[in-house]
């Protein structure tokens, strides 16, 4: 680890030596891709590739979690680092932005575009005859018949399960800058367990899908575009939940300062971020 000094001799930017963690996620999320690849199409060592990129996954973030927060506790940031630490979330959390936006694009122009003109008279006549353009659809071409998540059940419910958890991050925040150190990790308890309870509802959800809705990724369209986005969006909230783990961990350990703690807003802004999408969600897959 190295620094480089001011013209008084102090430290003023930190630069870490080469660490493997960046390459080492790469390959894990490269074995959960593969292996997902794998089980969806019924190929054999699926599950294996799966369980391994999800371990290769989680030691990368225990490993390199621990290196920040070892640099962090010994003060190794200065305004600088934290200037561009803040760059780097922000140009992060607008790349998730754009990646979640491919998927909407594609519920919208399939919704709006592609299924209309598949159900059009000159399709009916020539490639799909009997096919009607209407939404939710498998799409032409599929006679096995599928009920539709109904929003106003388990979705609603995790709504208001995300949407509280906002409102309780943003109250542990400000007890952090105010220096109330048992109101933080209260409320930052509160969080963990509302991210929790999201995802074992959405577990309940994907069974009640597959087993009495017969709702599946091969259900054509809908159901590829409904699990890709809700299951990205699982994916992430699972992320936003260990990562909150870690921050009341640290919370309970008295790590953070009212004025120097930007891993927890870094934190907060993902979760946030996590919490409008879920909106977006709710509206434009579940309600409409």
């Amino acid at each position: 680890m190295s620094q480089h000094p001011t013209a008084q001799g102090t430290p003023a930017y930190f630069i870490p030596q080469p660490m493997p963690w960046p390459i080492m996620g790469s390959v894990g999320l490269f074995c959960m891709a593969l292996g997902a690849i794998f089980v969806f199409n019924g190929m054999g060592g699926g599950w294996v590739s799966l369980a391994l990129g999800v371990m290769i996954i989680l030691y990368m973030l225990y490993r390199w979690f621990g290196d920040v927060i070892r640099e962090s506790e010994t003060n190794m940031y200065s305004k600088k680092v934290d200037m561009s630490f803040r760059w780097g979330m922000s140009w992060f959390i607008f790349s998730e932005v754009m990646f979640f936006a491919g998927f909407f694009g594609a519920l919208f122009w399939t919704r709006v575009v592609s299924v209309p003109d598949l159900g059009s008279l000159l399709h009916n006549e020539i490639l799909w005859p009997g096919f009607a353009a209407h939404w939710p659809s498998a799409g032409p071409g599929f006679a096995e018949k599928f009920t539709p998540m109904a929003a106003w059940g388990l979705p609603a419910l995790n709504t208001l399960l995300l949407l509280s958890s906002g409102v309780t991050i943003t109250i542990a925040h400000w007890a952090l800058k105010e220096n109330k150190r048992g109101l933080l990790n209260l409320f930052m308890f509160f969080t963990v367990a509302l991210g929790a309870t999201f995802l074992v509802c959405q577990a309940i959800e994907y069974g009640h899908g597959y087993s009495e809705l017969n709702l599946k990724l091969s259900t054509g369209v809908y159901g590829s575009t409904f699990y890709m986005l809700t299951g990205f969006h699982g994916f992430h909230v699972t992320l936003g939940a260990i990562m909150l783990t870690v921050i009341l961990a640290r919370c309970l350990a008295g790590h953070f300062k009212p004025d120097h703690h930007f891993a927890f807003e870094a934190v907060a802004w993902y979760w946030h971020f996590v919490d409008v999408v879920w909106l977006g969600l709710f509206i434009f897959v579940y309600w409409l």
